[in-house]
């Protein structure tokens, strides 16, 4: 039996994440977010963009968003 809705990921393979949050990180934060890239929009959001190895590191990078007060706008899976 298939379950068509399941998503066929490599276990051993992060996926990629983009976060939108709402105010600009300054550069300070860099290091707090390790292995993302940090997009400042000209719009007044950041992007958070990298690999997250699985589901449990995902909530760890939104407890660290909810921890500095910022709004978070979307949480992202780009495809490969």
């Amino acid at each position: 039996m298939s379950n068509e809705h399941s998503v066929e990921t490599d276990p051993d393979k992060p996926v990629v994440y983009q976060i939108r949050i709402k105010g600009h990180l300054s550069a300070q934060w860099t290091a707090w977010f390790e292995g993302m890239s940090i997009t400042l929009e000209d719009n007044g959001d950041t992007l958070l963009t990298g690999p997250v190895v699985d589901q449990a590191a995902l909530y760890g990078l939104l407890r660290q968003i909810r921890d500095l007060g910022m709004p978070l706008i979307a949480v992202n899976r780009l495809e490969s």
